[in-house]
């Protein structure tokens, strides 16, 4: 480990080996940092369709397709009743090989990643903890000039490691969003999960053994994840309000069979399985930062934002961030630019695109919201819903089924409380 580089990346998943990546490829001098053992453990382990192209600019489809992992051509829905909607086959929208993806263990997947930056140049240390990043005031007050990071090595020693850029990838830690105050948790989507790992259980038919499967509990108040992975193993999580799930209930594994026990649509796939995994907990899944990059500083991956796991958008988000993030650095390197707005220029278009599947994950919570009776109301927009599934959203015609969606969940409620009125209007009086 060298006492100076002109770019550190901090976090060794996905958004942090694509930057790293991308940087070292361009003969700059980079440091990629992570302080858990590669390979470690990660939830998120579900890819969307357009994970295709920056997988691709890295230059690993081909080792993607050696991998063994689980392909995934479809998603699939579960109403509160049990009732499955027809799959959403990523082909029939678009039949080109990119419409096929994976179901990834995460171990693996990131750690090809890892060792893709180091092929590529990088200089890239495991078991390596920032302890600090020292900066210095800037122009503005709210804009400080990142200088170095503080790390302490595997064998316990500490270390101050020069820089021209500091890249945050540190995950929900969000180092730099915490140091500055930078992270908003989003009020309306403040959510926790629980989840496990099953052998054997019940998958899709054919092109759709590999779906990702979303099922929602009778009382809707929570749903359950399904991921099929390879192994025979499956990745099942229950995700609801964090209050809900885990405030003055028992432990996270008997709230878990409570919520299972509540969900008609995974009984069944799950009646003959057996529970491979220990039970995890997470919460606070969704917040944004304010601010995403700073002179010689910047955010990519969860260090910037997450959304909610529901729509699997977290690996696709953070490998276009990483590879987006990657070329902007290294673009202000040649030219000497190292502003907030060089190493962030590509962010309100990120957030833009990132906005859509936000717009989506708010509906999927709307009581009122039913995709498979929106889609009956508009199989015009059938296309639209599934770019959003896909994560194609970086295009101006990405949300031109909003008016629609919102003017549905205006009439389910309208409905609904038509419905409520007329109840109560015919509901004999007790004595």
């Amino acid at each position: 480990m060298k006492d100076f580089y002109d770019c550190v990346v901090i976090g060794g998943g996905p958004a942090g080996g694509a930057a790293a990546s991308i940087v070292a490829d361009s003969g700059v001098s980079t440091l990629l940092i992570e302080r858990d053992p590669v390979p470690r453990f990660h939830v998120g382990e579900s890819l969307m369709p357009e994970c295709y192209w920056p997988l691709e600019r890295l230059g690993l489809i081909d080792q993607v397709k050696r991998s063994g992992w689980q392909t995934k051509k479809s998603v699939q829905f579960v109403t509160h009743t049990g009732k499955e909607s027809a799959p959403f086959f990523f082909r029939e929208h678009d039949e080109r090989e990119c419409s096929t993806t994976w179901q990834v263990e995460r171990s693996e997947f990131d750690k090809m990643l890892y060792d893709r930056a180091s092929e590529l140049g990088a200089d890239c240390f495991d078991q390596t903890r920032l302890i600090d990043v020292q900066t210095e005031p800037g122009d503005t007050d709210d804009q400080p000039v990142a200088r170095a990071v503080v790390v302490r090595t595997a064998d316990g020693t500490e270390k101050t490691i020069g820089c021209k850029v500091v890249v945050d990838a540190t995950g929900q830690q969000a180092f730099l969003a915490g140091k500055m105050g930078l992270k908003e948790i989003n009020p309306d989507l403040k959510k926790a999960a629980i989840w496990t790992y099953y052998r054997d259980a019940v998958r899709g038919e054919g092109d759709n053994d590999g779906a990702t499967i979303i099922l929602n509990t009778k009382s809707r108040d929570s749903w359950f994840w399904f991921i099929p992975q390879s192994r025979g193993i499956t990745s099942v999580g229950c995700v609801g309000d964090n209050d809900y799930l885990l405030k003055g209930r028992g432990t996270p594994e008997e709230t878990f069979e409570e919520e299972l026990a509540n969900c008609p649509g995974l009984q069944p796939r799950l009646a003959n399985a057996t529970r491979v995994g220990k039970i995890t907990t997470a919460k606070e899944f969704s917040y944004m930062t304010r601010r995403h990059s700073g002179p010689g500083w910047v955010l990519i991956g969860d260090a910037l934002g997450f959304i909610d796991p529901v729509y699997s958008s977290g690996v696709y988000f953070a490998l276009e961030m990483g590879v987006r993030a990657g070329d902007a650095i290294v673009e202000g390197l040649k030219k000497n630019d190292l502003s907030a707005e060089q190493l962030g220029q590509w962010t309100d278009d990120f957030k833009e695109g990132a906005s859509r599947v936000r717009q989506l994950v708010h509906a999927f919570y709307n009581r009122d919201f039913s995709i498979g009776r929106f889609m009956k109301e508009h199989p015009e927009h059938r296309g639209n819903v599934t770019d959003l599934l896909i994560g194609r959203v970086f295009h101006e015609d990405a949300g031109k089924m909003f008016p629609a969606l919102d003017r549905s969940i205006e009439m389910a409620r309208a409905n609904a409380m038509l419905k409520a009125d007329s109840m109560a209007e015919t509901k004999p009086m007790s004595t």
